[in-house]
C-alpha cells in the first residue's frame, strides 16, 4: 500500500466522504477500536485493560475467529463493547473479485448476527475493511447494503515488526484530537506493543479528561 502516516491526511478524508473517518466532537472523547480477534488470552486482556479505566470500544471481528472463539467474542459484548465486521477470512478487496469479496463480508455478518441473538442487538452494522483495502464499487455496494464503513483517523501500527512499543504509544499521543477513531489490533502479532501502549494510551487521556467511547454511527 505504500507509505501510510500515522495520522490520516485530510485530502484522503475528503476524497472518500462517504467512510467514516473521524467522529466530530466538541467534547473530549476518544474511539478506540481493535481488529482481528476474537484472540485467544489477548482478547480477555484487552478488555480487562480497557474496564481498568471504565472506557469502552468497538471490535472488528474476523467471522473465522468468532466461531473458533465464541465465547471471547461473548465476553467482549458482556463488557458493553461495540462489534464491527471485519469480513470472514481478512480478504484483501483490491485483489478480490466484488462478488467473492461482498459474500465474504456478508458471511462474517450472518455470524455475528447469530452470535448477537441473546443481546437483542438492532443496531447499525458497522464494517472496516482488511489493510484499509476496498475498491470503490465494493464500497458502494456495502453502502447498499447497509453497512456504515468505518476507517480511521489514526493508526498506531502496533503490528508492524519495525515499530517499537513506544513509537506505537506516541504515535497516538502525538496525533489524536476529540473525535479521533483509533487503530490497534487484539492479535498476536501485534500483542506486544498493543500490551505496553494500550494502558499508557488509557492513562495518559483520562488524566487529560476524555472519555472513550463505542462506536455507534
Amino acid at each position: 500500500m505504500g507509505f501510510i502516516p500515522a495520522k490520516i491526511p485530510f485530502i484522503i478524508k475528503k476524497a472518500f466522504p462517504d467512510y467514516v473517518w473521524d467522529r466530530k466532537k466538541m467534547d473530549k472523547v476518544l474511539y478506540l477500536t481493535f481488529d482481528d480477534g476474537p484472540t485467544p488470552e489477548i482478547t480477555d486482556w484487552t478488555i480487562k485493560t480497557l474496564a481498568q479505566f471504565n472506557a469502552k470500544a468497538t471490535f472488528f471481528c474476523v467471522g473465522n475467529n468468532i466461531k473458533q472463539h465464541p465465547n471471547i467474542f461473548h465476553r467482549v459484548l458482556d463488557n458493553g463493547h461495540t462489534i464491527g465486521n471485519h469480513s470472514n477470512t481478512h480478504l484483501k478487496g483490491w485483489r478480490t473479485k466484488n462478488e467473492d469479496y461482498i459474500s465474504d463480508v456478508e458471511s462474517c455478518q450472518r455470524i455475528i448476527e447469530t452470535e448477537y441473538e441473546n443481546y437483542n442487538f438492532n443496531g447499525p452494522k458497522l464494517f472496516r475493511p482488511p489493510y484499509g483495502q476496498l475498491k470503490l464499487n465494493q464500497g458502494k455496494i456495502l453502502k447498499k447494503l447497509g453497512y456504515a464503513i468505518i476507517m480511521w483517523d489514526i493508526l498506531s501500527f502496533d503490528w508492524q515488526n519495525n515499530t517499537n512499543p513506544k513509537t506505537c504509544f506516541n504515535n497516538v499521543k502525538d496525533n489524536s484530537k476529540s473525535g479521533s477513531i483509533i487503530v490497534f489490533h487484539d492479535s498476536v502479532k501485534a500483542s506486544r506493543n498493543l500490551m505496553f501502549a494500550l494502558p499508557k494510551v488509557l492513562e495518559y487521556y483520562s488524566e487529560k479528561g476524555y472519555s472513550f467511547k463505542a462506536l455507534n454511527v
